[in-house]
């Protein structure tokens, strides 16, 4: 029985839905990459299909790794050298399993945090007619328009999260900073305080000694 108030269940269209948002492999990770470090993931890819890999440094040293993607034959497709961030799409040349690895080698203390996206294939229509001669209905027209928005609502708010978590990081690392700057002022201070009481006591024993010396 559908919930009170509810114009009844909409299978086909939920159906649709579902198929749309599962035809396209897309893995998004965030992974923890240590100093000295380096990670691999595969992929396997048919022929013909466009992907595109897109990652960002989170956390860590100054936000920068390297990366390096490679065919089925070992042919480099992609390498960049300590990017904070990048995009690359290409279309693969033949079936097999794709390699794409990021490397942390260059740096000998600094943890990264690092946040990939790699999608394989194309969204297919929405619905199965899409491509037709004929135009859509009004009601096809409205779930296009709303599946589009709601992929650059999900698109959006994921470049929101990882730019609040590497403001949320440099923050802390600052704050760490300053927590540790005051800490050593503090202690210079205090030892120059130290100093100047001996100084001033030392000071004044070695007058009164003086005048003691100098009235007998």
């Amino acid at each position: 029985m559908p919930p009170r108030g509810s114009r009844g269940p909409l299978p086909p269209l939920l159906l649709v839905w579902a198929l749309a948002a599962c035809a396209a492999r897309a893995s998004e990770i965030t992974f923890e990459l240590p100093d000295n470090a380096k990670q691999c993931f595969y992929e396997e890819i048919a022929q013909g299909t466009k992907c595109t890999l897109e990652f960002q440094v989170i956390t860590g040293g100054h936000y920068d790794v390297d990366c390096r993607l490679e065919d089925p034959d070992g042919v480099v497709l992609y390498k960049e050298m300590k990017k904070q961030y990048d995009s690359f799409t290409f279309t693969a040349s033949r079936n097999g399993t794709y390699k794409f690895c990021f490397s942390n080698e260059f740096s000998t203390f600094t943890h990264k945090t690092v946040y990939f996206d790699f999608q394989v294939g194309e969204d297919p229509p929405l619905f199965p007619s899409e491509n037709r001669v004929t135009a859509l209905t009004q009601m096809e027209s409205a779930c296009v328009s709303i599946h589009e928005a709601l992929k650059s609502v999900i698109d959006y708010q994921t470049h929101f999260r990882l730019r609040e978590a590497q403001g949320r990081s440099r923050a802390e690392d600052l704050n760490t900073r300053v927590a540790y700057w005051s800490i050593g002022e503090a202690i210079i201070l205090l030892v120059v305080s130290i100093g100047q009481v001996f100084l001033l006591k030392s000071f004044f024993s070695d007058k009164r000694t003086t005048t003691t010396r100098v009235g007998s």
